[in-house]
């Protein structure tokens, strides 16, 4: 069953990690350091067991400024925010910070709690308490309710029990499947048993025996083991905080920022489109291609910030960006990210990933480019999937996109993207090109690609008009790689059937083309087909007949031949000898006879029969054999039963 998860957010030193000792009797600073030092530096995990029966995960985060990353990595995954404000000090900076974090991140619902309550006076909570609450004010936290505690007496605990109760207690609790996605936030191992990753899992299910596939390094391992609040279970599902044993993977192989989830449900890369806010408590503009911290889970990676219609953000400001990242990250849409300045460290902004794996984006200059753009990203932003769809695959033109990669663009899959999928196959706004793989193009996309086909085809007619078409292999490979394979064949088949095209054995050619001799042409075809039927049985190479007709360029010379040969004209028995196709065959009935009246036939009583010597006739037994008139048996030919 899903879990629901509940993070703390706060200034360091505003009581978060006594809050949850207090809450659930369990303390999450784990390190000698954060015992000595008395701050929360890591990110520690709790467990509550609520009345209604369910068992709510809590990450309690570091509040100093120095571990925004650790604490950004707790937000991850989080459902509901235990929004921690001491009595004594009200509102601090990392206050803000972190309420810009959660927010950023997509955190919706939350509890205020105000601690130390016994070390102010009611004037004084009174005033605390109306400054949170119009700090809060047009926020995810406006309405949410507000609760006074101290944990040293205990006092108000059991509200924040009952209000978490009540919370959990709403939720509906549905299976989740799908593919599993568990951003790690922290590595070990254990003697004996091996690698050990912990994290929140945020989607799908993952049981003992499965595959892990850990992203962006695409490293592959077996789950060993599965605990959850320290008890052992065979499977887990999204929501809860999960520490997973491996097999098949070394500790040094795997850090803080990987995401371990099911094999192919993610695509590594380094270029994300992303609705991104800059926030308005930002005192300067943001310069296009500014330096920044990009913070995707549990990983933080250095980055620009390609700003496509401007050249300053404002702060306030809302813009689609691309993300141009040092490091690869394997993500889904609807992801979110927070953004960080580089020096001095800050929280800038941040927002939605709505392109996991986008072309690259130019700066736009001009108007039509910039509304270009726009369209793009109300489309990624949007809700409508097929639109989204039919964006993808304009942007991978000719080569197309499979149904597993669609699936990783859109982070849906199976069943539910089948489904979708339908409605623009049943109205032909996208076609199927390979129906093992699944990929698929769009119409408009298809319907360029036969015409980038059928333009190579004019070309090579017009280049080439005595010869009859292209080979199939030719054609595509002339095409490059603009054209996947088989996307070419698809097209090719379109063609086909549309009888624009005409294939004869593995020669393709337009169906309006014919070969159309010119008088020179003409003439040389006449004297070619009379100087190979004059010659007979006697047949001139194909040097003698280059020289034969050396008053014609040769490139002319083998075109009409090639024409002769095509048209049956006449027939190719060696590299080197051709004969007149009438002779041919009245030498092979003449054979046939002989063999039928003799039962079979030699090289010498072929030499008789013809009056050839051994320059012809022995290639000339050899083409009786490939033709497969005849069969050699030891020095005999005898005719095939067939014959």
């Amino acid at each position: 069953m899903r879990e629901i998860v509940l993070g703390t957010a706060g200034h360091v030193d505003h009581g978060k990690t006594s809050f949850v000792r207090t809450l659930t009797g369990i303390e999450t600073d784990r390190l000698k350091e954060e015992k000595k030092r008395g701050i929360t530096i890591e990110l520690g995990f709790a467990y509550l067991d609520l009345p209604c029966g369910h068992r709510l995960g809590i990450v309690d985060v570091p509040g100093h400024e120095k571990f925004v990353k650790n604490m950004v990595a707790g937000v991850t995954g989080m459902d509901l925010v235990a929004f921690i404000i001491a009595a004594d000090e009200g509102i601090m900076p990392q206050t803000e910070e972190h309420f810009e974090i959660c927010r950023l991140l997509g955190v919706k619902q939350g509890i205020i709690i105000i601690t130390k309550k016994d070390m102010v006076d009611e004037e004084w909570l009174e005033m605390v308490t109306e400054e949170v609450r119009e700090y809060c004010k047009d926020s995810f936290l406006e309405d949410a309710p507000l609760v006074h505690i101290s944990s040293i007496s205990g006092e108000g605990i059991d509200k924040v029990r009952e209000l978490l109760d009540s919370f959990v207690s709403a939720q509906q609790f549905n299976e989740v499947h799908g593919p599993f996605r568990l951003p790690v936030d922290r590595i070990f191992a254990i003697k004996g048993f091996g690698s050990v990753i912990t994290g929140t899992s945020m989607s799908g299910r993952v049981g003992i025996g499965d595959e892990l596939c850990f992203y962006p390094k695409e490293m592959v391992a077996k789950v060993r083991g599965i605990q959850v609040h320290a008890s052992d279970v065979d499977t887990v599902e999204a929501g809860h905080r999960t520490a997973i044993n491996l097999q098949g993977v070394d500790t040094a192989e795997i850090s803080r920022g990987m995401v371990a989830a099911t094999p192919g449900c993610l695509q590594p890369g380094f270029m994300l489109d992303c609705e991104f806010l800059y926030l308005a408590t930002n005192v300067k503009a943001l310069k296009h291609r500014a330096l920044v911290r990009v913070h995707l889970g549990t990983a933080e990676i250095m980055g620009r910030i390609s700003l496509l219609d401007r050249d300053l953000l404002q702060p306030g400001d809302t813009a689609g960006v691309q993300l141009l990242l040092e490091e690869y990250v394997a993500v889904w849409p609807g992801d979110r990210c927070v953004v960080r300045s580089y020096s001095p460290v800050a929280t800038i902004g941040g927002g939605e990933i709505v392109g996991n794996m986008p072309p690259r984006k130019r700066k736009r200059v001009n108007e039509s480019d910039r509304r270009e753009n726009e369209k793009t990203f109300a489309v990624l932003c949007g809700d409508n999937v097929e639109e989204k769809i039919l964006l993808f695959l304009r942007e991978r033109g000719t080569l197309g996109l499979t149904f597993d990669e669609l699936a990783v663009r859109l982070g849906i899959f199976g069943k539910q993207l089948k489904k979708i999928i339908m409605v623009p196959l049943s109205s032909r706004k996208i076609v199927v090109v390979d129906s093992t793989n699944q990929r698929y193009l769009t119409k408009s996309v298809s319907d360029k690609a036969e015409q980038l086909i059928l333009a190579d085809l004019e070309k090579y007619h017009q280049d080439n008009p005595l010869q009859n078409g292209l080979s199939k292999e030719e054609l595509r490979s002339g095409l490059g790689k603009n054209i996947d394979q088989k996307v070419f064949h698809f097209c090719l088949s379109e063609l086909l059937k549309k009888e624009i095209i005409v294939q004869e054995s593995s020669v393709v050619r337009l169906a309006s083309h014919q070969v159309a001799l010119q008088a020179d042409e003409k003439k040389l075809q006449k004297d070619l087909e009379s100087w190979y039927r004059d010659k007979g049985l006697f047949t001139p190479t194909m040097r003698e007949s280059m020289e034969q007709f050396s008053d014609y360029p040769e490139s002319l010379v083998k075109e009409v031949f090639a024409l002769l040969l095509r048209e049956e004209k006449l027939v190719k028995v060696s590299e080197t000898l051709y004969y007149d196709a009438q002779t041919i065959a009245d030498l092979q009935n003449k054979l046939t006879t002989f063999i039928v009246k003799e039962g079979e036939i030699d090289a010498p009583r072929f030499k008789n029969l013809t009056g050839l010597t051994r320059k012809f006739s022995i290639p000339l037994l050899e083409y009786f054999d490939r033709i497969k008139l005849t069969i050699r048996v030891g020095d005999l030919r005898k005719l095939r039963k067939q014959s």
